[in-house]
């Protein structure tokens, strides 16, 4: 038995009844898109995952040094464990975030991830390196 050709439908034809979801599209190109197949992002995509990366990695820059500068005054008011523990989870908070957004938006549209990336870097603002640091001195 021979395996048979993948069946495509060009644009504007739509797939229905038993085995519907298995009918790729025809795209005007020429090539054939299949289900399981991914679309590559886009370049405005790819740009503003690097802007939003680069823009995460400062903000672990700027919190280690707002929580280091800070470490001497926090020991009055918690343990140095507790201070130690507490720095890194904020260190490493923009971290999980890229990453989390990364996974978890992988199939949907690219607008909810930029939204995402935006409320994170609204939410994760070092704000002991702006208190402390040189726009707060």
């Amino acid at each position: 038995m021979t395996d048979a050709a993948p069946v495509a439908l060009p644009k504007g034809f739509t797939a229905v009844g038993q085995g519907s979801g298995d009918v790729g599209r025809i795209e005007p190109d020429g090539s054939v898109v299949m289900p399981g197949d991914r679309e590559p992002m886009s370049n405005a995509a790819l740009i503003s995952l690097g802007v939003f990366g680069g823009v995460y990695l400062l903000y672990v820059i700027g919190w280690i040094i707002g929580g280091l500068r800070l470490e001497g005054t926090a020991m009055f008011l918690v343990s140095a464990a507790a201070y130690q523990f507490g720095l890194w989870i904020a260190v490493l908070a923009p971290v999980f975030w890229f990453a989390a957004v990364f996974l978890l938006t992988r199939r949907s549209p690219t607008w909810v991830r930029i939204v995402w990336l935006l409320a994170g870097a609204a939410l994760l603002i070092p704000w002991p390196f702006i208190m402390t640091g040189a726009v707060g001195q």
